[in-house]
């Protein structure tokens, strides 16, 4: 039955009739919601509010139905509804300005159990957990909405319903919010209907828009096709026209013209294409005519050649499917504008082998340059478009540059290397994109920073670094040398790999490959982890000093890794208590994306790496260290900071969708955590292990696993073993490959 309920429409409602008085507010109004995100459009007055309390069951409908997951909701009080799983996000935000925010968050959780608590909320919204003990009326406009959305979020709905979420914010909160609610969208939990006046919102969050026109569903149009027709929303939105003029033209699903499909047919394909992302103006329905030239002037160009035509404002959020651009090329990328000479001199001579080459700008200037992707083109791949990235602010700029820079190469599936040369800016500008590409595609910088540290811009990513010598600021001998060397440097990678499946050995079968971490103090395991999988299996190893975790990770997302034995997460340790080896944030994220199968274990959590002694934190003096060597000290984790991390690896276990098996050494976690040794401490392990399973809802294929040894021991090694190997065994003997 329950199945029966899921596979129901979250939102369906049928022939609704709201009357304010003699006043017929809702006529007939028809609109069902499946999944997802969907946007609701429509001047002021329309009726839109309306159908929100008709639906919330405070105004009581005079005909028609609505129903929730095929359960009717029709006339039932609004705390009725709100248990049975609609949450409501009314305009206005509507908190009580005497309760803090915790207050506020406090008395909304718990009338329904699910994903959302408390804890996440102040997780998505850390602005809310600095300011959890001010009052309502004492946060900003931001705040406020962010709070009233946490408050509707916290009774876990099945269908959410959010009515103007955006008025009145400031357009860095807006593009928060959108982010938020593509975030839910992509999550699936829940259904959400927007009511918006903004239609850059609108088509940004939803695929398609529904328009409200005096109490009736006027139509339901692709969002895509909405924010790039000003004629369009001229005649749904009332831009330019009168309230009355667009009453007669028609419900239902737009129809494009014959004409207008004949024009589209014969239109080039590498024809640019105005895109109007929203009004000047929100409309309202006593909205003046727009003059043409201020439209113009907020309009868009790109070409048909950029991918993201139907996603323009929306797509960059999520991973896109890679597009095909044609034949494989070596992208030369950079300011074009301030490096025009340089970047062309290396294009030319990156030709000269033969190979194909396309010129991309990601200058933040705003000046158009000769190229084969303007900067223009690159900017619309970032969330918020052009006015993001060509700023006033040159540090955002370059930010925002390079966000859409690297949404663009994700989606490229044809670079066969790239290149680019410039110096801290344009660096900054290229590495993050770069960083994208999977490994073993050839990445070469050519940079003035590179004689330092340039752990920042490599990452866990292969991009090889040249130093310029000269800064790259004209052509000249030096300049020309190094350059020479860089753009023959990166065609030689690129030819190499092409000619790679050619003189690879067939003979021998490919093995798949796992990925292990590694620390010093888990190196015997790791040994006898590779002794018994080598014949099988390739075993990568990663030292688990912050970019190795990443570096695995990093494998796993590019399709390299058919399994992963993450056996030392002690990174999370650096990560949580301030060591000099820390994971990111995403730590384990690509394991949830990828849902590969996945052994992981606790090794190393017993201590957090700091450098020689007087570099250790004021806060941490009197605890218990041991000092590796000059320039390593290791600290023990308390019994407190061992349950913290266990919450916090908990937590992300519990998103992994694949095979999981996460295995508890009771006897110890490190060398160094066995009996005899400084980091001894039975209680502080046991904390850990508690932790992590009251935190781990697990299933059939997410389990907490005990071992009565210690993690180096050879029967633990022999668990691991018997639980990757069933995992891999429904694999394919080959994985795709980074393309």
């Amino acid at each position: 039955m329950n199945d029966v309920r899921r596979s129901a429409p979250a939102l369906e409602v049928r022939g609704l009739d709201v009357y304010y008085g003699h006043s017929h507010a809702l006529q007939g109004v028809d609109l069902r919601l499946d999944s997802g995100v969907f946007s609701l459009v429509g001047r002021n007055g329309m009726g839109k509010t309306t159908l929100c309390k008709g639906i919330m069951g405070l105004l009581r409908p005079s005909a028609g139905t609505v129903r929730l997951r095929g359960n009717d909701i029709t006339g039932l009080n609004p705390a009725r509804i709100a248990r049975l799983g609609v949450g409501y996000v009314p305009q206005g935000r509507r908190l009580w300005r005497s309760l803090s925010v915790d207050e506020h968050l406090r008395l909304a959780a718990g009338l329904r159990r699910g994903a959302w608590t408390v804890e996440r909320v102040y997780e998505t919204f850390p602005r809310l957990a600095e300011r959890r003990n001010n009052g309502g009326g004492q946060l900003s406009g931001g705040e406020q909405q962010m709070l009233a959305i946490s408050r509707a979020l916290l009774t876990n709905p099945q269908l959410l319903i959010m009515d103007e979420p955006t008025e009145g914010l400031a357009p860095v909160i807006v593009a928060q919010v959108e982010e938020m609610l593509i975030r839910l969208s992509q999550d699936g939990d829940m259904a959400v209907l927007v009511i918006e006046q903004n239609i850059g919102v609108a088509t940004a969050i939803s695929s398609r828009v529904a328009i409200m026109v005096n109490g009736r569903i006027n139509r339901i149009i692709d969002s895509a096709r909405l924010a790039a027709d000003r004629e369009l929303q001229q005649r749904l939105l009332g831009v330019g026209q009168h309230a009355g003029d667009e009453t007669d033209l028609g419900t239902g699903e737009v129809q494009e013209r014959p004409a207008a499909r004949a024009a589209v047919s014969t239109t080039p394909k590498a024809a640019p294409v105005k895109v109007y992302v929203s009004n000047p103006v929100l409309p309202t329905r006593w909205s003046q005519p727009v003059p043409i030239a201020q439209i113009e002037a907020k309009a868009r160009t790109l070409s048909t050649s950029v991918s993201r035509l139907d996603e323009a404002a929306r797509q960059g959020r999520e991973r896109a499917a890679p597009i095909t651009s044609g034949p494989p090329a070596v992208i030369v990328a950079g300011t074009l504008d301030t490096k025009g000479d340089e970047l062309r001199f290396i294009r030319d001579l990156v030709a000269s082998h033969g190979l194909r080459t396309r010129l991309v700008d990601v200058s933040t200037s705003g000046r158009h340059t000769s190229c084969d992707v303007s900067a223009q083109e690159i900017a619309l791949n970032h969330p918020r478009g052009g006015p993001a990235v060509f700023g006033a602010d040159r540090g955002a700029s370059v930010t925002a540059m390079a966000d859409a820079f690297g949404r663009w190469l994700r989606r490229q599936d044809n670079v066969a290397g790239i290149i680019s040369a410039g110096g801290s800016g344009g660096t900054s500008l290229v590495a993050p994109g770069m960083r994208e590409l999977p490994v073993g595609v050839p990445k070469l910088i050519i940079s003035s920073v590179a004689s330092g540290d340039v752990g920042a811009y490599v990452g866990p990513a292969d991009i090889a670094m040249m130093y310029s010598v000269t800064d790259v600021q004209g052509l000249n001998s030096i300049s020309r040398a190094v350059l020479s060397n860089g753009a023959h440097a990166l065609a030689g990678m690129v030819m190499a790999r092409q000619r790679k499946p050619a003189i690879a050995d067939s003979t021998r079968p490919q093995r798949p490959a796992i990925g292990i971490t590694m620390f010093g103090v888990t190196t015997p395991a790791v040994q006898k982890l590779t002794a018994e999988l080598r014949d099988d299996y390739e075993c990568l190893v990663f030292h688990a000093t912050g970019v190795g975790g990443r570096s695995m990770e990093k494998l796993v997302d590019s399709g390299m890794l058919a399994g992963v034995i993450d056996l030392t997460t002690t990174e999370v340790c650096d990560l949580l208590m301030g060591g000099v080896f820390p994971a990111t944030e995403d730590r384990f994220g690509a394991i949830i994306r990828s849902r590969v199968p996945y052994v992981g274990s606790v090794g190393a959590l017993d201590m957090v790496n700091f450098g020689a002694p007087e570099t250790i934190p004021e806060r941490y003096r009197g605890r218990k260290f041991h000092v590796h060597n000059p320039q390593v000290t290791l600290m023990r984790t308390t019994a407190a900071e061992n349950a913290q991390m266990g919450r916090w690896i908990g937590e992300r276990l519990n998103r992994m969708d694949g095979s999981v098996r996460f295995l508890l050494p009771e006897k110890g976690v490190s060398a160094l955590d066995a009996p005899g040794q400084p980091f001894f401490d039975r209680e502080a392990d046991e904390a850990l292990f508690r932790s992590l399973e009251q935190t781990v809802r697990q299933t059939s294929s997410r389990r907490l696993i005990r071992v009565p040894h210690h993690i180096n021991d050879n029967e633990f090694a022999a668990v691991v073993v018997g639980a990757i190997r069933p995992m891999l065994g429904r694999l394919p003997a080959r994985r795709r490959q980074a393309r």
